[in-house]
């Protein structure tokens, strides 16, 4: 069964362009897919993408709390590294779409199954690093694991700020809202708010202005993460 998404369109949801793209064609290759005959499958890239993943997150904890001991940081580092969140990660990237299974794997659901998709995420993530080194591997992570890390922080930030963080730290520029209506009486009234970064806009609702424009901004948070 051949790959529901080209690799083409993969390379642009990564923002990267592979001066090998074999590379990520085996990545993107799960064992199952030769049915039965020998294939270039992602299990080798795996075993590299979990130890590239391992040293990201342990940079990033290290740098990101001054304060946190070997224990805490730790924990944190099992919590970003494991198959369920690598699995998080390959949903956000849209991999499942993209991988190569046989046609009962296909069958099986094995674009959405936990093990296949933490699979293929540290595979790419290798891929990535031998083709461009430690840049675009980092955004990779910085890109896809960011909802996983700010959950982590264990921080109830406001989606208006973690819209515009996500932002500007991708040279986005600020996010924009423009009121479009006012319905309901003053006692209970509805807002419908547009927020707007570049090209990218979602609406919101809620029952104050304040209330939905963060309906607005996590909606757009979501979709850009995805992208």
């Amino acid at each position: 069964m051949s790959s529901r998404l080209s690799e083409q369109a993969v390379q642009q949801r990564l923002g990267y362009q592979f001066d090998d793209e074999a590379l990520l064609r085996r990545a993107l290759t799960h064992g199952s897919y030769g049915d039965g005959r020998a294939v270039a499958d992602n299990e080798r890239l795996e075993f590299l993408g979990d130890r590239v993943l391992g040293l990201i997150v342990a940079r990033h904890l290290f740098a990101e709390d001054s304060t946190a001991n070997e224990g805490q940081m730790a924990r944190r580092l099992n919590a970003l590294v494991r198959k369920e969140a690598c699995a998080e990660a390959a949903r956000a990237a849209g991999l499942g779409e993209a991988l190569y299974l046989s046609k009962a794997e296909e069958k099986n659901g094995g674009r959405d199954k936990q093990s296949i998709l933490g699979d293929v995420c540290e595979a790419v993530l290798a891929a990535l690093y031998l083709d461009g080194g430690m840049e675009p591997a980092q955004t990779f992570f910085d890109t896809f694991w960011l909802e996983q890390l700010t959950r982590l922080s264990g921080s109830n930030k406001d989606p208006k700020s973690a819209l515009q963080e996500w932002a500007l730290a991708h040279d986005f520029g600020l996010p924009k809202y423009t009121e479009l209506a006012r319905t309901g009486p003053d006692h209970q009234p509805e807002f419908h708010i547009l927020v707007a970064i570049q090209d990218w806009k979602c609406e919101g609702r809620g029952n104050s202005k304040q209330n939905a424009e963060r309906a607005a901004a996590a909606e757009l948070f979501k979709q850009m993460v995805k992208k």
